[in-house]
């Protein structure tokens, strides 16, 4: 690096001193005294302006360089922390898709556990939201969340597992509910492609690698690290799915700002038997060209407009109302003690 104290000496160096031949004219010493010194410095080719850009010049390079490693040293542990959080997260996606795997019938309660979670987010209010306000039994005893109590159950025992190798804290409800929410729709997309594959599954994961949706998950997965809410979210926020009316869903997904076709590409969490509810949803004039689009979708090898609108809400829905802590899971390397080192 380039230190500006170091570099005066040089250019003091190179400054001239003042010619004796001032001394001739005392009564205009100062004014000849000037002069003289100018033409002494430009016949050295060094005007005091030439110095003073010197100068400048060392100063914004040491500035420059100091930057430069603070940069360097903030990019690194940036980097650290990014790692930290994404072998943590794929250790966590594992964790879920194992669990799931092994308890396939409970994907639509975990599909509706995520959405009920969501949904109490109040715009005016700016309260509720994913904050995994629904693990109070409190709130998993109402309604509206009839069945689910074994989705959570599951969850619980997956988070226990998880927490016990983090090395950057437990993991929140809000972001397992969530996380577990995507597993599972991973596994119904993979199921999809191995029945189109006639149950073959190493030809189905291949389909669903080829043409599937997996590089959509992007922003879903930025939003890692939620925070738990403290007490249950209020009542009378969630309807109960199952007995509520196509206007009923409308005027609640209209709420969150969202419209017929997030609502008809959400027609897996709306309860246990989607196509019950997709033939519900069918009736209503709003509604239904969005599930006849999804339902050819789903047609296709690759069920690109269903799977990519599906990631896009449900990442919508995941995140109303939270702020992401981005350093949340990350943790202190430890540092190596050069004294204890043999070499």
């Amino acid at each position: 690096m380039v230190s500006f104290i170091s570099t005066v000496p040089s250019f003091l160096a190179v400054v001239p001193a003042p010619s004796s031949t001032t001394s001739r004219h005392p009564v205009n010493a100062g004014i000849v005294c000037c002069k003289i010194e100018v033409d002494n410095v430009q016949r050295h080719g060094f005007r005091r302006r030439d110095m003073l850009h010197g100068i400048g010049a060392t100063i914004g390079m040491d500035v420059m360089a100091r930057s430069c490693l603070f940069v360097e040293v903030a990019n690194a542990a940036d980097l650290i922390q990014r790692r930290q959080r994404s072998e943590f997260q794929s250790s966590v996606k594992a964790t879920l898709a194992t669990a799931i795997k092994g308890n396939p019938d409970l994907i639509p309660p975990i599909l509706t556990l995520a959405l009920n979670d969501s949904v109490t987010y109040d715009k005016s209010t700016k309260s509720g939201g994913p904050n995994g306000s629904v693990r109070f039994s409190s709130e998993i005893s109402r309604p509206e969340n009839k069945g689910l109590a074994a989705a959570l159950n599951l969850l619980e025992e997956a988070k226990k597992e998880i927490d016990s190798y983090s090395k950057g804290g437990p993991i929140s409800y809000a972001d397992l509910i969530q996380y577990a929410a995507q597993s599972a729709v991973k596994s119904t997309f993979l199921a999809a492609a191995i029945k189109k594959c006639g149950g073959n599954e190493e030809k189905g994961n291949l389909l669903y690698t080829a043409y599937g949706s997996n590089g959509q998950w992007g922003l879903f997965n930025r939003e890692f690290g939620r925070s738990d809410a403290q007490e249950p979210d209020p009542e009378g926020r969630v309807p109960q799915w199952e007995k509520a009316s196509v206007q009923e869903m409308k005027d609640k997904f209209t709420a969150l700002g969202f419209g017929p076709r997030q609502l008809a590409v959400m027609s897996a969490f709306l309860g246990p038997d989607q196509a019950a509810t997709e033939a519900l949803l069918a009736t209503d004039p709003d509604v239904s060209p969005w599930v006849q689009k999804y339902q050819r979708s789903r047609e296709t090898v690759s069920q690109t407009d269903y799977e990519v609108d599906l990631i896009t809400t449900l990442t919508k829905l995941s995140s109303l109302g939270q702020q992401i802590n981005y350093e949340a899971y990350t943790y202190p390397v430890q540092k190596i003690e050069l004294s204890k080192l043999k070499l």
